[in-house]
């Protein structure tokens, strides 16, 4: 048998029937005649060689078996040409239809996750790749054209390729196991170079030779944020760490904060970063002003 090509509207109709219960109620949700809901359901049917609903002995249209196997089917394919025309819409408004961003490793994750949420509500059609870095390599994402837009630190300055726009800044503060000798009271001047320093090291080439809130000759290089937390909870060594990500830790005594005489710990400050032969679009534009206001900037 010969099956036929069922219409968009004939899918609809379909879709509207099923949801509603009865013709009377797809009718008066499509803005359309029972009659003409009726002809679009003989026509679907006569196109499938199947009956989607059973009409008889009751009032009310029942789905058969098979009309409950098409009726997912159905809306898999309504829903993808709605997800179609909304992409097409957005493009005719200049909407990116895909983005790609970098996130400073030092930013909270829940603030990435809640801007994120709400730009995935915003943006529904724009597909969006995120990437996480640290130090220099979250402006070479942009730089080297792997990125559209980057949150990012403080750490490479003003570059010339790159526009920036300060969207808040983090406490970073020095911390230890409660074990560590650093976290007695009264450290003395140049103590904290006799101990080991865990630092995140840059995995670009942008800061190559350049130091952040070192002060201890002996160090272990750390690529990895987490990685670093770990380590300092079980007590091989210090280091700066953003306030948010050990809150709790410091709440229930796993680190201590540091009272070090040189006070290692900053002001961490955040920018969107773009490159200056772009132009950012509405989609990255928002994430600028999302991030800017879940930071606190």
């Amino acid at each position: 048998m010969k099956l036929g090509e069922p219409t968009l509207d004939q899918l609809r109709i379909f879709i509207a029937v099923a949801e509603h219960g009865s013709f009377g109620g797809a009718a008066k949700a499509m803005g359309r005649a029972v009659s003409a809901v009726s002809y679009g359901i003989a026509q679907i049917e006569a196109q499938l060689g199947l009956s989607l609903f059973d009409r008889e002995g009751s009032r009310r249209p029942v789905l058969t078996a098979a009309g409950e196997g098409l009726l997912a089917e159905a809306r898999g394919i309504a829903d993808g040409v709605d997800a179609l025309l909304a992409k097409a819409r957005s493009l005719h408004a200049g909407q990116e239809p895909s983005l790609t961003l970098v996130v400073d490793v030092m930013v909270p994750g829940e603030v990435t996750a809640r801007v994120l949420g709400d730009f995935r509500r915003m943006f529904p059609t724009c597909a969006l790749t995120l990437r996480i870095e640290g130090l220099g390599a979250v402006a070479a994402c942009v730089i080297e054209g792997g990125a559209d837009l980057a949150i990012g630190g403080p750490v490479i300055g003003d570059h010339p390729a790159l526009e920036k726009q300060a969207v808040g800044e983090l406490d970073l503060v020095p911390v230890a196991a409660p074990t560590h000798p650093l976290a007695r009271a009264g450290i003395a001047p140049g103590e904290s170079r006799r101990h080991l320093q865990l630092v995140l090291t840059d995995r670009s080439p942008l800061t190559e030779g350049r130091e952040f809130s070192v002060l201890s000759p002996l160090t272990w290089r750390l690529g990895d944020l987490g990685a670093k937390h770990s380590l300092l909870k079980e007590g091989l060594g210090w280091g700066n760490m953003p306030r948010a990500m050990v809150a709790d830790d410091l709440a229930s005594g796993a680190l201590v904060e540091l009272d070090l005489p040189e006070k290692p710990g900053a002001h961490y400050r955040l920018s969107a970063l773009w490159r200056r032969d772009t132009r950012l679009g509405p989609a990255a534009s928002w994430l600028v002003d999302a991030f800017r206001e879940g930071l606190g900037g």
